[in-house]
């Protein structure tokens, strides 16, 4: 991809939201979400923004033989989310370093009521999709990034 802006510095922590529900196939024995479903969270939330707010979809990614790797994910669990219970879901990036990016997120309930239920961090690795190695952040990406 050609983009004849030139990048700026990325600004960092302007924070973005996605909103979801509960659904039954998100919950484990106990009845609770399952660990694993605040990642797909995240990540659901992290592709709607990418092409929402950033204007780049996973797939211009994609078309340019680039994608982005989880190399690290850390949460910290405040509160339980329950059966068709509405949250947010609030990004920002913290940190762009070469090929790698740094997001912060929180996890919010938003009904029956509002509660922080967790929040931490994911690192993201730029990746070359046909070498399988990790690449620079390409100056249109950095462009993007810095609203």
């Amino acid at each position: 991809m050609s983009r004849s802006t030139k990048a700026q510095k990325p600004v960092i922590g302007s924070k973005f939201v996605s909103h979801f529900s509960v659904r039954p196939d998100d919950l484990d024995l106990f009845q609770h979400v399952h660990a694993s479903r605040y990642q797909d969270y995240l990540l659901a939330a992290r592709f709607d923004q990418m092409e929402r707010c950033y204007g780049v979809s996973m797939n211009e990614f994609m078309s340019n033989d680039l994608g982005w790797f989880v190399s690290d994910f850390s949460i910290q669990y405040k509160a339980q989310l329950g059966l068709g219970e509405k949250f947010k879901v609030t990004t920002w990036i913290q940190a762009i370093k070469a090929a790698t990016v740094v997001v912060r997120f929180e996890i919010t309930r938003t009904a029956p009521n509002t509660e922080l239920c967790c929040e931490g961090e994911s690192r993201y690795v730029l990746i070359n999709l046909i070498t399988r190695r990790p690449t620079r952040i390409p100056e249109w990406v950095l462009t993007a990034y810095s609203i």
